[in-house]
């Protein structure tokens, strides 16, 4: 597969129409419809569903995983060149890092404020998923660093704790019965509606607390937690989540109550080992190590 075929193949998936992406590409439709059944013909299988006269086009299941790992390839290639393509005169490029929802972000936005001010020309990229999708993307390459939550494994990356701690408890609206306790105990669970994020069910938090996800009341899960709090500010139940996320201040409808025993996570900034950083990586790093030091001493 060549990469130029595949970028053919995202517009056409992107405009959902040969003929718009051929003008978009600066193509003729007969050429890129060429391009496209080669690409069918190399594979094996059929990547898009046309409709009349070849306008209209729909993506198979075969199609739909090619889209993904297509944008995966190509945003690759456009990172490695990027990369290659710096100057050792001045530094630039593209810096990507992913994380999941922590006020330990701040720390990442500390070090980009810095970097920006002495090198410009760096750009920050932000992924935000849970530790799985973000040690995906960095096995895959298309991430340089990660911020990770424990209990997700860090041994076979380079690894550096950072000085903060997040704590778990519930969200809920300031008119819960469970608003007027200042902490929320193993037995306030029981039978109450709980929203739930990925990362929450993959570190498993509540077995700290004696319990097990079966014997919750998990009325929904979420990605992020902007949207569940939307839910909970609706009545619609509590949401397990870390402290610092939502705004809970002034006239805000929400609260939150840390669990109690006290349950803590870490959190660490991760990087493949042996990966060979382009210097504006390099020039994040440095930033990072110099910032939690900092707070360290």
């Amino acid at each position: 597969m060549e990469l130029r075929v595949l970028r053919y193949f995202l517009a056409v998936a992107r405009e959902e129409s040969i003929s718009a992406a051929a003008e978009m590409l600066h193509l003729t439709q007969p050429t890129l419809s060429r391009q496209l059944m080669e690409l069918e013909a190399e594979l094996g299988v059929q990547l898009l569903h046309r409709g009349k006269r070849n306008r209209g086009v729909t993506l198979t299941d075969a199609g739909m995983l090619l889209r993904r790992r297509a944008e995966e390839i190509v945003a690759l290639a456009e990172k490695t060149e990027a990369e290659i393509q710096s100057t050792d005169e001045l530094v630039s490029g593209d810096v990507h890092i992913g994380g999941g929802e922590s006020d330990a972000m701040r720390l990442v936005a500390k070090a980009a404020k810095t970097l920006y001010e002495a090198y410009p020309l760096i750009r920050l990229h932000l992924y935000s998923g849970n530790a799985d999708d973000v040690t995906e993307r960095l096995d895959q390459g298309l991430l340089d660093f990660g911020i990770v939550i424990e209990p997700a494994s860090v041994e076979k990356y380079h690894h550096i704790q950072l000085p903060v701690r997040d704590v778990w408890g519930l969200l809920m609206r300031r008119d819960s019965p469970l608003a007027q306790k200042e902490t929320v105990r193993p037995e306030d669970l029981d039978g109450l509606p709980l929203l739930a994020s990925r990362q929450t069910l993959v570190n498993n938090v509540v077995s700290g607390l004696g319990y097990d996800f079966g014997q919750l009341h998990i009325v929904a899960t979420y990605n992020l937690v902007f949207n569940a709090s939307l839910m909970v500010e609706e009545g619609f139940g509590y949401a397990f989540c870390l402290d610092q996320l939502v705004n809970t201040s002034g006239d805000s409808r929400l609260c939150f109550r840390p669990f109690s025993p006290r349950m803590e996570a870490s959190l660490s900034l991760v990087w493949k080992k042996y990966a060979v950083l382009s210097k504006a990586a390099e020039k994040f790093l440095a930033t990072m190590q110099e910032l939690i030091h900092s707070a360290g001493t």
